[in-house]
């Protein structure tokens, strides 16, 4: 069973938002995906999001709108290219006894990306994303700042005028991963196993906890002695575990003790929309405790 959003970046939609499935499958066709063309490097657009439930292009549980971006590029490898550029360049200086000059090797390496394009392998890879009715959040599958925006920028294709910022609080992000640190706990969020550590002279060195006790005094002390805290593993009322930075990013995100209960589930969409349910329910509770930790949502 696919276990999507295991990384999720949040962002608050500020604009109107399709009423209902069938709405936001019609803007998301608006957007819709196709195959890159023979010359194209690449290709993005919304797919059905899961497999055995139709063409739609979302799917919708319990106030959460799945939507699934897919993104192909054409694979050539760099080695190919430098090798057929070598070749290139050697019959020019057998043809014309001199070197080729920085813009004749340019337009070497284009003549070379045009013919190799075409025979060029396929690669497709997906981004999901869930829309949250009731808090206006659209929490995409990724810890990649690059590819939210590409997922936004497609979506705006479809959503005209689509509006959004990044989701953020009253308080910073570093106010929380340093009171569940040093306290243990905060509201319902609780400390875990993982942490990231930055020299604050120094941003290159790091040091990583993993699957340690972060209460033990060795791990304490290096923040005492001045290093930065900018990743913590956390615990959602023993129902969610992730890993939360500064820059509001979630990693790692896994239910604790209900993925196999999900996995009960004999038919492959009903498994899906299980998981996708009980996900949702999870990433509900954590924008709950973020609010109570870190104040009101920024509008």
């Amino acid at each position: 069973m696919n276990r999507f959003f295991r990384n999720i970046r949040l962002y608050r939609i500020q604009s109107a938002w399709p009423q209902d499935e069938v709405g936001l499958s019609q803007a998301l066709d608006g957007a819709a995906f196709k195959p890159c063309g023979t010359f194209n490097e690449r290709s993005s657009g919304f797919e059905a999001p899961v497999e055995g439930a139709g063409d739609a292009l979302c799917r919708s549980l319990m106030g959460a709108d799945l939507l699934q971006l897919r993104v192909q590029s054409r694979i050539i490898p760099v080695a190919a290219v430098q090798e057929a550029l070598t070749e290139r360049m050697e019959a020019y200086r057998s043809r014309t006894r001199t070197e080729p000059s920085r813009r004749e090797r340019r337009e070497l390496k284009e003549e070379i990306y045009g013919q190799l394009l075409p025979q060029a392998l396929l690669k497709s890879d997906r981004v999901q994303a869930a829309y949250l009715r009731q808090q206006g959040v659209l929490a995409i599958g990724t810890a990649s700042e690059t590819a939210a925006e590409n997922f936004l920028q497609n979506l705006a294709r479809g959503m005209v005028g689509l509006k959004y910022i990044p989701l953020s609080f009253d308080k910073a992000p570093t106010e929380l991963l340093n009171k569940v640190f040093l306290g243990g706990q905060s509201g319902s969020l609780t400390l875990g196993r993982e942490a990231r550590m930055r020299d604050p002279s120094d941003p290159g060195t790091s040091v990583n906890w993993l699957d340690v006790d972060l209460a033990d005094e060795a791990v304490r002390r290096h923040i005492v002695e001045g290093m930065r805290l900018d990743r913590l593993g956390m615990v959602l009322d023993g129902m969610l575990t992730f890993v939360l930075d500064e820059n509001l990013v979630f990693r790692k995100l896994r239910l604790a003790d209900q993925e196999e209960a999900v996995v009960e589930e004999e038919d492959p969409l009903a498994q899906h929309d299980a998981y996708f349910v009980v996900m949702m329910g999870a990433i509900q509770a954590l924008l709950s405790a973020l609010e109570e930790a870190l104040g009101n949502p920024v509008s």
